[in-house]
């Protein structure tokens, strides 16, 4: 096995964990970080959930095969049910600070204090922390599990996380950084924010998980300054005439839907498509909508239970794509 790749290394370490969202929880607590912490530009307001205790491994083995805890797992996510990809992470996460014992409060709402009782933001998750102790207080994390797919034409340019644009070019890894740096970070500061929170605010960081997505083939480096983690997961992305592959009967395609984005994928004998099916499932998905595609190559893993394991992915786009995320990343390149 080549563990030179994200995949490889997720399947050697967890091959036993089947459930869906117990693999999501493995990654979201396992996989490297997006964001370098140590990076000068996030100013030291970058978390990390840094090295697990092993008891964790444990418990996750447990969550997948102990029936009451597996069941305690369904049941949270089956509260207030989202087809947001962020609030499905945010309630993975959660159930693993709170059965950690480590959770104050999650999804905690300031509102306006005033006639309109406006929502003025939300603290995603406050932690109690070593750094927190000595001051009675709690940290506060705002979470965020991001895919940007870098336009390298613009990285030549500028050194800044615009390059990197979302899948639907409504936002990009540097906007959504300033909104997380200058906002987000800073709702504890209002003054609307004392009459709800538990214990005083001792820090503020970011904690980001997620996938970046290079041209196919592209030979890139990003420059430090931009302050990626150099062991982040990746991935490609190119139009459909480009996709890589071959029919040889033990390669396999599948077009992951959005919840399924997190952890490497597992699948059922069955559940993959040739290339040549896969092409014409793209067709007629772009016909219907022009947004980008998730797609996983996929190889046969030959056992008494037959299935396939995801062996890289890339968001396939459609026609016009990327002449649109061009002229987008062009516009919201910060002056520096």
């Amino acid at each position: 096995m080549d563990l030179t790749t994200h995949q490889a290394r997720f399947h050697q370490r967890w091959p036993d964990l089947r459930d869906p969202h117990v693999r999501a929880l493995a990654w979201l607590l396992y996989a490297p970080d997006l964001l370098a912490p140590e990076a000068a530009c996030w100013d030291g307001r970058v978390a990390t959930l840094g090295q697990l205790s092993p008891e964790v491994a444990g418990w996750l083995h447990d969550l997948q095969y102990d029936p009451a805890m597996n069941a305690a797992l369904h049941a949270h996510l089956a509260q207030q049910p989202s087809g947001r990809l962020g609030r499905y992470a945010e309630k993975l996460l959660g159930f693993y600070l709170r059965q950690q014992d480590c959770l104050v409060a999650a999804n905690l709402q300031v509102r306006n204090q005033g006639a309109t009782r406006e929502t003025l933001g939300e603290f995603d998750f406050l932690v109690r922390s070593p750094e927190a102790e000595s001051d009675a207080g709690v940290v506060h994390w705002e979470f965020a599990t991001k895919f940007y797919l870098l336009q390298a034409r613009q990285l030549a340019a500028t050194a800044q996380a615009d390059a990197f644009v979302g899948p639907n070019l409504a936002d990009s890894l540097g906007r959504k950084m300033r909104k997380i740096m200058d906002q987000q970070l800073k709702l504890s500061e209002h003054p609307a924010a004392q009459a709800v929170l538990p214990a005083p605010v001792v820090a503020a960081r970011a904690l980001v998980k997620g996938w970046l997505f290079y041209p196919l083939d592209a030979a890139l480096s990003l420059p430090p300054a931009m302050g990626i983690a150099a062991e982040h997961c990746r991935g490609f992305w190119c139009d459909a005439a480009a996709l890589p592959g071959v029919d040889d009967g033990t390669t396999g395609y599948a077009v992951l839907p959005r919840l399924s984005w997190l952890a490497p994928a597992r699948l059922p004998a069955g559940q993959c498509m040739s290339l040549a099916q896969l092409l014409v499932r793209l067709e007629e998905m772009f016909t219907a909508d022009d947004s980008p595609v998730m797609v996983a190559q996929c190889r046969l893993k030959e056992s008494s239970e037959p299935h396939w394991l995801e062996v890289m992915r890339g968001f396939v786009v459609p026609p016009q794509w990327q002449a649109r995320a061009a002229a987008t990343v062009q516009h919201a390149i910060v002056p520096v």
